[in-house]
């Protein structure tokens, strides 16, 4: 299932990012985006993190919204359906 892969996946590279033992000095190296311009690797870092965030809330509202229809009375109440 691909739930499963990506839940593989992503431990994998988190175990890759943890082996590099990163430091506050090298998170704050900074690099260029052809639009964004200057960027350190804690940016890129952060952001990385919140696009998967973001996969994940699309995951939970979709199935949400599946059940939708089978919480009766508590759709007032579950601000996912709604969103």
């Amino acid at each position: 299932m691909l739930l499963e892969e990506f839940k593989i996946l992503r431990a994998e590279n988190i175990d890759i990012l943890k082996s590099l033992a990163l430091t506050q000095e090298e998170l704050a190296k900074e690099g260029k985006h052809p639009q964004l311009g200057s960027v350190t690797l804690k940016n890129l870092l952060a952001a990385w993190t919140i696009h998967d965030l973001s996969h994940i809330n699309q995951i939970t509202r979709v199935l949400a919204k599946y059940l939708k229809h089978d919480v009766g009375p508590w759709e007032a109440y579950l601000t996912v359906i709604k969103s």
